[in-house]
């Protein structure tokens, strides 16, 4: 996989380190910087800076030393506020130092979120615990990383990674949680490694921040969050050219040279259809990787922890920390108009849809149904509800109510368009609700677009109608869509006139 650059545009990572006086905090940073144990530490480091070719994220690093005296909490409180991650250090051959990671600092830090101050733009900052100068503890004191840890990070799911490590010795031993989703069970792997270098602890915070688990998956339920779901099925949908529900050989290589710039050779496909067969049959078919063969991939890389591979996949298509499409793929500047001007849909777009109609009408009755309304919707970011969605989410034995989903289930779309007899949209029902949208909403119109699949360049979907004076003088118009206001007393039929063009 190649390396990325600057994930979501970071500039810099923020890791403030935090924990008892005496449990290491320095000397970890010193070591982590220097890559050998300091002789003499100070007792509060100023700002380090771990430059941008450290990691393979080329993200530049400050890492931030705090102290726990009593006199300091405010001070403590206001870099914390700061953070984009924390590193929290108990001493290995000190338990008390353990035992107050769940009775005082992970309260503290949950009590400094509920009031939003280690809360940047709603977003929860990631927590490493760090056990430090394991080279120290006693030989009768040793315990299960694991077994001690597990019932802490379920606790609190702020915490992404737990490590014991001795910067004397430079050596390091953690487990994570490692996330089965299909068994909706929560499996602690511990891993223990030979002379890994200390920088690694905060290359894990690094990754923590760049690469974060809660966009992508939900630890209480244990499965993909619906919003990852519907971004993907995006993508697959994209990357499926001939429409044909799977993607071949050529269409997968073609997805991996975009993602990461390298191409698979025949024998590694061959392997990754392997890999998702083996597990679910479903998932490869005749044609190739199916829709859940790769939603089960995508699964099987975050409950590996390779989180990094997810996000790549996503931000190649556009999209942001928050799973939506960047604002840089709108072109919010092509909708400036005057008053007497309006917005509507190309005929680039307008086929488009009419291709969508047809794609999503499956049985061929001019009746777009409420729940294939749905699944045309089914790749955008907004409440889930779609068939493959409820099918996918029963498969993950997770129970989900589905709910109405596209962007017409509200006034002013909702009774905008005339219904068949079956309570459906006609063909031309549904271009009328797409035309309404452009134009009150163009913005919104063009985002949904772009979510079900639109191929183009955005600027191709829409235009700006001539101004309404140069259509008098002329004395003819180019618009497709009219606006008409109906004005009149309380009772006089206004809204029965209206209706009944509605049928």
């Amino acid at each position: 996989m190649a390396k990325s650059s600057n994930p979501e545009g970071k500039t810099g990572v923020r890791i403030v380190v935090a924990g008892d006086r005496g449990t290491g905090k320095s000397s970890l940073i010193v070591t982590a910087a220097a890559e050998t144990f300091p002789t003499n530490v100070p007792r509060l480091l100023p700002p380090t800076r771990l430059p941008e070719d450290f990691y393979p994220d080329r993200v530049p690093i400050t890492i931030i030393d705090t102290s726990s005296n009593p006199e300091d909490r405010g001070k403590l409180a206001e870099e914390l506020k700061r953070a984009d991650a924390v590193v929290l250090t108990y001493a290995c051959d000190q338990p008390e130092t353990l035992n107050r990671l769940s009775t005082f600092w992970l309260p503290e830090l949950r009590q400094l979120e509920q009031l939003r101050l280690i809360i940047i733009e709603q977003v929860k900052v990631p927590v490493i615990v760090v056990g430090c100068k394991l080279d120290l503890r006693d030989d009768q004191q040793q315990v299960s990383l694991e077994q001690v840890m597990s019932p802490i990070m379920q606790q609190f799911r702020e915490i992404e990674t737990c490590i014991e490590c001795s910067a004397y010795k430079h050596i390091q031993g953690g487990f994570s949680i490692d996330f089965c989703f299909l068994l909706r069970v929560l499996i602690c792997t511990y891993v223990t490694t030979d002379i890994i270098m200390i920088p690694e602890v905060f290359y894990y915070a690094q990754k923590a921040v760049l690469h974060p688990t809660g966009p992508l998956f939900d630890q209480e339920t244990q499965t993909l969050k619906p919003r990852c779901v519907r971004a993907l099925k995006r993508i697959f949908i994209l990357c499926d050219h001939d429409r044909d529900g799977a993607l071949s050989d050529a269409e997968l290589n073609n997805f991996q040279v975009k993602c990461f710039n390298a191409p698979l050779q025949p024998s590694e496909i061959v392997g990754v259809k392997r890999v998702v067969q083996d597990k679910l049959v479903e998932g490869v078919n005749e044609r190739g990787l199916t829709l859940t063969g790769f939603l089960f991939l995508h699964a099987l890389f975050i409950e590996k922890g390779r989180l990094e591979t997810t996000w790549t996949v996503l931000r190649k298509f556009g999209y942001n920390n928050d799973i939506k499409l960047s604002d840089d793929l709108i072109p919010y500047s092509s909708f400036k108009r005057a008053p007497d001007q309006s917005v509507e849909l190309t005929n680039e777009a307008i086929e488009f849809l009419k291709g969508v109609y047809e794609l999503f009408d499956s049985d061929l009755d001019n009746n777009l149904r409420p729940i294939e309304v749905e699944d045309v919707f089914s790749t955008a970011p907004e409440k889930y509800g779609s068939q493959f969605e409820i099918c996918f989410f029963n498969f993950l034995l997770l129970d989900c109510n589905p709910t109405e989903s596209g962007p017409w289930n509200d006034a002013p779309y909702k009774d905008a368009a005339e219904k068949t007899a079956l309570g459906g949209l006609s063909h031309d029902a549904f271009l009328s609700e797409w035309a309404l949208m452009t134009l009150l909403d163009p913005a919104r119109s063009l985002e949904n677009l772009i979510y079900i699949g639109y191929p183009g360049d955005s600027s191709s979907a829409i235009r700006i109608t001539r101004r309404r004076r140069l259509d008098r003088k002329k004395q003819q118009s180019e618009r497709n869509v009219f606006q008409c206001f109906v004005f009149g007393p309380a009772n006089a039929g206004k809204s029965a006139l209206m209706n009944s063009f509605l049928g």
